[in-house]
């Protein structure tokens, strides 16, 4: 997501839900839902990772992100607008990534390693991001001002988790190595040459990227799934998109300023809903509700 006037402290903070190809900082414990060899696979269907994420490393880009992340927590401490760990807010988000996390394993096997972390920022922007490696933070903007139930920050949460599973933040960064031509055959990959140097500034990009319409479609549809088998509505996915257009009466929240369209978001939804229903009736629902923001 962008910001056109971001504070100081998160100056170069702008993640967004994108359309294509996934707490406390505490490993998660859990285990996906695993498609057995010769099984057809439940849910939807998303095409292979992109090869130019092959031209960036992923322990790499991971560290880079870490420490962007801690930065902008840090900053934010500053500021005085982190929320703290009673904020109700707070706990409701870590309560729903918990549900989340075990079923990304699938969609990406380095996910089992990474330190997964949620953080609540008090900022007004209509606003979410997850950095590689599991890092997340949500602004008190997109909970307020849109009234999320709580299937429908599953939806967002979904959503932007998938973008690291993917590695569509790591497509990119090979895609613009390539474009630029910073690095010869192979030097990305193990971090040499120019291609190296250009890895290690790269952490100040990581909340900047633009994903494209496929990545965004592909997170819509990921993380619908991912919720789904937690246990929550991914018809939600249709009154997200529906609240969001409301919102985009006036000025465009920057969470959509880079996306698909509210009409085809939905109709895209509504088509791949039949393939996670019966995920969602079978899935164990949670055992305890929050209510939306007043």
């Amino acid at each position: 997501m962008n910001h056109d006037h971001p504070p100081p402290y998160l100056a170069r903070c702008t993640c967004s839900l994108h359309a294509r190809r996934l707490f406390t900082g505490g490993l998660l414990a859990g285990g996906a839902a695993l498609a057995l060899p010769g099984w057809a696979r439940e849910g939807v269907e998303v095409g292979p990772r992109s090869s130019f994420s092959e031209l960036v490393s992923a322990e790499q880009i991971e560290q880079a992100a870490l420490q962007n992340y801690l930065q902008l927590r840090q900053g934010a401490a500053a500021k005085g607008l982190l929320a703290g760990a009673g904020n109700p807010q707070l706990a409701r988000l870590r309560a729903i990534a918990q549900r989340l996390v075990p079923y990304t394993y699938e969609w990406n096997e380095r996910a089992r390693q990474w330190r997964w972390e949620v953080n609540l920022i008090n900022d007004p922007q209509i606003n979410a991001f997850c950095m590689p490696g599991g890092k997340i933070a949500f602004y008190t903007g997109i909970l307020e001002k849109l009234k999320l139930s709580d299937d429908e920050v599953a939806m967002v949460m979904g959503h932007e988790m998938t973008h690291a599973l993917r590695e569509h933040a790591r497509e990119r960064m090979g895609k613009t190595l390539v474009t630029r031509g910073v690095i010869e055959v192979g030097a990305a990959i193990f971090g040499l040459g120019n291609g190296g140097r250009y890895l290690a500034g790269m952490g100040g990009q990581l909340a900047t990227l633009k994903f494209g319409r496929d990545d965004e479609s592909e997170a819509d549809l990921v993380g619908m799934e991912l919720a789904a088998r937690a246990g929550y509505d991914p018809h939600a996915g249709v009154t997200l998109w529906q609240k969001m257009a409301s919102a985009n009466k006036g000025a465009p929240p920057q969470w959509i300023s880079t996306h698909p369209s509210g009409p085809t978001r939905i109709r895209d939804i509504e088509v791949n809903l039949p393939k996670v229903e019966p995920l969602y009736a079978r899935a164990g629902k949670p055992g305890q509700r929050f209510d939306p923001v007043r």
